[in-house]
């Protein structure tokens, strides 16, 4: 049960009415945390929802954006994000064993995606400035700065949802993450 004030999305008015009409004509649901966020804050509701819309016209693919979010919530541990991100991974085109392994830490057999998951799950673990060497090895792995800059703006997407969904104990209404 939600810990945070939800509405029920057909009880909504105003601006939250009309931010859960256009996600559920766009996705054809309004997922348990958009609803918690909406229900609270339209100005956060509509921050993310911005956020994401500018993720998906940087230089990340969608399925560079899903490695990052996998490996963030696996640290966050984030029941939630995970079970999202692991079907939304499988829209994107990673396999369900390139998503049980991003969420484990394991090597999926892609460098590339190994090196962005590994750039991830090292921003969210450490404090401090990150070590030009971890920075060395992301870019070594053919990402660009674009690219690492775009990892951060995931980085910090991600890390929101997460929050709020450990917080509020979102009730999970995606596929469990297996």
């Amino acid at each position: 049960m939600s810990r945070l004030h939800t509405v029920r999305i057909d009880q909504a008015t105003g601006h939250a009415a009309q931010l859960f009409g256009a996600i559920k004509s766009s996705i054809g649901m309004v997922p348990n945390a958009y609803v918690t966020i909406g229900s609270n804050s339209t100005v956060a509701l509509e921050a993310a929802l911005n956020l994401d819309g500018a993720l998906r016209k940087g230089s990340l693919s969608q399925k560079q954006i899903e490695v990052v979010k996998l490996a963030v919530s696996a640290v966050a541990e984030c029941d939630y994000c995970l079970a999202a991100h692991s079907l939304m991974g499988k829209h994107a085109g990673l396999s369900v064993e390139a998503i049980r392994a991003i969420r484990t830490a394991s090597p999926t057999g892609d460098a590339a995606i190994d090196a962005l998951a590994a750039f991830a799950r090292r921003l969210v673990r450490t404090v401090g400035t990150v070590p030009a060497a971890v920075l060395d090895e992301v870019k070594a792995a053919g990402y660009s700065d674009a690219q690492v800059v775009d990892t951060l703006l995931a980085v910090a997407s991600i890390t929101f949802t997460n929050l709020l969904n450990r917080v509020n104990d979102t009730i999970v209404d995606f596929p469990a993450a297996n």
